[in-house]
């Protein structure tokens, strides 16, 4: 598929400061979420998005330059949600590379409900290019960060394996991709994060 560029480089997407422009921002992300789940990247469109979010298209592209930045910015709260979800339902393993898999597996069982929004999402951070550098950083920061919570390694222990963490976050971004376009079966993509988990297999978990 072939992407329609802006004539002139998008601008970082604006934050939201005010309770008002938080809760657009809110109807904006939530709109993009329901067109990406029921029809996929292709019927993630601006003018649609911002008909379902009740904003202007001006104001649309005032906080996100363009489609791709829009769906950086779901995943990047997907993955808070996942995060969030770590805190409501603690892991019980004690080892991190289990504890690991089963956060990932935990990931695809929730991208297996939703494909169509996930392969939008992943879509979006493949043609990502040096204009949402910034929102591809986030994604990167809060995936990592959702790992090293979710393996209970501390954080001398993590910095000490931070490159099998991003092997691992690499291999989950890859498996994801691979397995939502049907390239790998799910028990394929199982695999491969586990064999990527197990990088930190070893590595003692700090006492409850």
């Amino acid at each position: 598929m072939t992407l329609r560029p802006r004539p002139a480089a998008p601008a970082p997407a604006a934050p939201a400061r005010t309770e008002r422009q938080r809760a657009r921002r809110r109807r904006i992300l939530d709109a993009t979420t329901r067109l990406a789940a029921a029809g996929g990247f292709d019927a993630v469109q601006m003018r649609e998005v911002a008909e379902s979010a009740e904003v202007a298209l001006g104001t649309l592209y005032r906080y996100f330059p363009s489609k791709i930045h829009l769906l950086l910015a779901v995943l990047q709260d997907q993955l808070g949600q996942l995060h969030a979800t770590l805190s409501e339902r603690p892991l019980t393993e004690r080892d991190p590379a289990e504890r690991l898999v089963h956060t990932l597996k935990r990931a695809f069982r929730s991208h297996r409900r939703e494909p169509r929004l996930a392969e939008a999402m992943m879509r979006a951070l493949q043609f990502a290019d040096a204009s949402a550098r910034d929102e591809v950083g986030a994604v990167s920061r809060l995936t990592t960060e959702l790992l090293v919570d979710a393996s209970g390694l501390s954080e001398t222990q993590a910095a000490a394996h931070v490159s099998a963490i991003r092997v691992i976050r690499h291999t989950w971004h890859a498996t994801l991709l691979y397995w939502l376009s049907g390239n790998i079966s799910l028990a394929e993509a199982h695999t491969d994060v586990e064999t990527a988990c197990r990088l930190v297999g070893g590595a003692s978990s700090p006492p409850p």
